[in-house]
């Protein structure tokens, strides 16, 4: 059984973070091994949340599961709080870091043009500097944008994200996906490339009418998923896109629930088995 150690927070009411990633990865027949960076009461869309920040236990149970001779077929790390943070983290990639596996990075720390509370300019260039560590990173549009000194718009050409996926790149990942991508009129998508071969890669489906918090990790925890079980990563977006929208279907379906609440995904596994076995 292939093995993911995923690094990010937990947010007890809200599916977000962990709360997606460990039911998530772990029904697609990959082992979840956890390592929270808080615990917050909700997610941060709530009002008035609490949070306790673990970055005090990240050193022991790393040097635990070091001394212990744990290994992983990839570190995935999504929502980190700060800049200490990420230095734990590239540490954490120095030590459990091999030639069998690969690190996929999420740079979650902003949106719609806007950094989320309590981030600022130097912690983007702490997450760049984690990015250019990384085989694989996910960044929305407006996080690619703070990484690259790229200035956020409201429309992409497709000829605007080939440009922003080659300066993404050039961070130092191999494979850079840009997700919320949305050349076109009603609908939205993904972006790829990788650095070594100088592919690029465009992927794009029927726009819902819909934004919930916590698609971004749902669409990381089936790609990182998916790469870990061996698939292409041109199809492992593409999966990953295609269970995303399933997903927030799924939750249009009931518009009586709290959208804070966050997306359907657990009506929508049977969906993901099945295209994992076509």
């Amino acid at each position: 059984m292939k093995r993911i150690l995923t690094v990010q927070d937990i947010s007890c009411v809200g599916k977000c973070s962990l709360t997606i990633a460990l039911p998530v990865i772990s029904a697609m027949g990959v082992e979840a091994s956890v390592l929270p960076t808080a615990v917050l009461s909700t997610h941060t869309m709530f009002p008035n949340c609490t949070c306790k920040d673990l970055s005090d236990q990240i050193q022991p149970i790393t040097r635990h599961w070091k001394q212990t001779g744990l290994e992983f077929d990839a570190i995935y790390t999504g929502y980190l709080r700060s800049a200490a943070q990420i230095d734990f983290i590239r540490q954490l990639f120095a030590d459990f870091r091999s030639e069998s596996n690969f690190v996929f990075v999420d740079p979650a720390m902003a949106d719609h043009g806007t950094l989320y509370q309590g981030f600022d300019m130097e912690f983007v260039g702490h997450m760049a500097g984690l990015c250019a560590q990384a085989d694989v990173i996910v960044p929305n549009l407006t996080e690619a944008c703070l990484m690259t000194g790229v200035p956020y718009q409201n429309h992409f050409s497709q000829e605007d994200i080939q440009e922003l996926l080659c300066k993404t790149a050039d961070l130092g990942a191999g494979i850079c996906i840009l997700t919320g991508v949305s050349p076109e009129e009603g609908r939205t998508g993904i972006a790829g490339y990788d650095r070594e071969s100088g592919e690029t890669f465009f992927y794009s489906r029927e726009k819902l009418p819909a934004s919930y918090h916590g698609t971004g990790d749902l669409f990381s925890s089936v790609c990182v998923g998916t790469l870990a079980k061996g698939y292409a990563w041109q199809d492992a977006a593409v999966l990953a896109a295609d269970f995303t929208a399933e997903c927030i279907r799924l939750t249009l379906q009931h518009p009586e629930e709290d959208p804070r609440r966050g997306v359907n995904f657990e009506e929508a596994i049977p969906y993901l088995l099945k295209r994992m076995k076509a």
